[in-house]
């Protein structure tokens, strides 16, 4: 058996994400291409499970107060590889935004410090609108 530091393992799955995150977008820009997307959604899913570790990954999705959330992003996936792309990457997102709430004001804190970006999100009519996100995203 081959075994992975936990480097390589998040190296890995960095990749993975990377592409599944790539098959996503480039299958939405085609037309929404049932084969690209089922692509990746099978990497994303599993370069998660690779950064975060499987039993966190599992943990992480089936959580009581998210099991709406699961519900329509796990639906979602099923929606697409059974045929119906529009749909299911509708209820994907939907899905996404509900799991991955709680990363969004972390994720503009980090975006704001990066040069050229965090100038553009200063500005006043993007900031406030990107506040109230924010504020909206954060989970209680």
């Amino acid at each position: 058996m081959i075994s992975l530091t936990d480097s390589q393992s998040k190296k890995i799955g960095m990749g993975l994400t990377g592409f599944g995150v790539f098959f996503l977008f480039f299958g939405m820009m085609l037309f929404f291409d049932k084969a690209l997307l089922a692509i990746g959604n099978i990497l994303f899913v599993a370069g998660l499970s690779f950064v975060i570790g499987l039993e966190r990954t599992v943990r992480f999705f089936f959580q009581r107060h998210k099991a709406k959330a699961t519900s329509f992003f796990l639906g979602g996936i099923f929606v697409v590889l059974t045929g119906w792309p529009i749909i299911g990457v509708v209820l994907e997102i939907y899905g996404f935004f509900l799991l991955f709430r709680g990363f969004f004001p972390v994720a503009v804190g980090f975006i704001r410090r990066v040069p050229v970006i965090g100038s553009l999100l200063s500005l006043p009519g993007i900031r406030t609108l990107v506040d109230k996100i924010g504020e909206s995203n954060a989970m209680v």
